[in-house]
C-alpha cells in the first residue's frame, strides 16, 4: 500500500458513521410480520432489506394537505415534498406512537392540536433514489385533521412547507411537478382518493 493509499484509508477509518448506521429498523415479510430487527443504513443501501415504516398524511379543518419539503442534507430524497411526515417505528412502538412522536419533533404537533390520527392504509413499495439508496418498506398510511394548525418546524428536518388542495394536487399533477414529491406519498395519495372515489367519499366527507 502506498503512503497515499494508508493516508486514505485512515481518514476513512476516522470519519463518523452516518446516524442512520447508528439506529435499527423493523425488518418485516410481505405481510409486515416481523422478522426481527436490522440495521437502519444496510435496510436502505445494496439491494436494501424489507422493513417497515409510516407516513403520515397532515389536513386542516378545510381539508387541504401540509406538504412538508425534506432537508437538503437528507441522505434520501433530499429537497423532496412529503406529505406530512415519514419515518420508522422502533421496535414495540405502534404507528400511531411513532407518528405522534415525529409530528411533535418535526413540526411542533401536539396531541393538543388533533384527535382523530388513524391508520388507514398499508402497502408495500420498493423504490430507488439517484445513486444513493432506495426504499423498500411495508407503509402504513394514517391521517389527522389538526383543529389548531400552529406549527414549529425543525430545520434540520424541515426545508419548506406548504398547504395544498388535495383533490386539485391528486388531479393536476403537472401542476407540482416542481415540487419534485417524494414516491410513497405519491403512492399514499392515489390509493387514499382512488378508495374516496370507489366509496363516493372526499377527504372533505370524513
Amino acid at each position: 500500500m502506498s503512503a497515499d493509499d494508508a493516508q486514505s484509508a485512515a481518514e476513512s477509518a476516522e470519519e463518523p458513521a452516518h446516524e442512520n448506521a447508528l439506529q435499527d429498523v423493523i425488518a418485516v415479510d410481505g405481510d409486515d410480520e416481523p422478522q426481527g430487527t436490522v440495521n437502519r443504513l444496510d435496510a436502505h443501501t445494496g439491494d436494501g432489506i424489507r422493513h417497515r415504516a409510516f407516513t403520515c398524511l397532515v389536513f386542516d379543518e378545510e381539508g387541504r394537505i401540509l406538504l412538508a419539503q425534506r432537508a437538503h442534507d437528507k441522505r434520501l430524497w433530499d429537497t423532496c415534498w412529503d406529505g406530512t411526515v415519514a419515518s420508522h417505528p422502533v421496535e414495540g412502538q405502534s404507528q400511531e406512537a411513532a407518528t405522534r412522536q415525529r409530528l411533535e419533533e418535526e413540526l411542533g404537533i401536539t396531541p393538543d392540536q388533533y384527535d382523530d390520527l388513524r391508520v388507514t392504509d398499508r402497502f408495500e413499495y420498493k423504490r430507488y433514489y439517484e445513486n444513493a439508496g432506495l426504499e423498500w418498506e411495508v407503509c402504513a398510511v394514517l391521517k389527522v385533521t389538526l383543529s389548531d394548525i400552529s406549527l414549529d418546524p425543525d430545520d434540520e428536518e424541515i426545508a419548506g412547507l406548504l398547504w395544498a388542495n388535495y383533490e386539485h394536487l391528486h388531479d393536476n399533477p403537472e401542476f407540482y411537478r416542481q415540487l419534485r414529491l417524494c414516491p410513497w406519498f405519491e403512492m399514499a395519495m392515489r390509493r387514499d382518493l382512488a378508495e374516496g372515489e370507489e366509496e363516493g367519499v372526499t377527504p372533505a366527507d370524513e
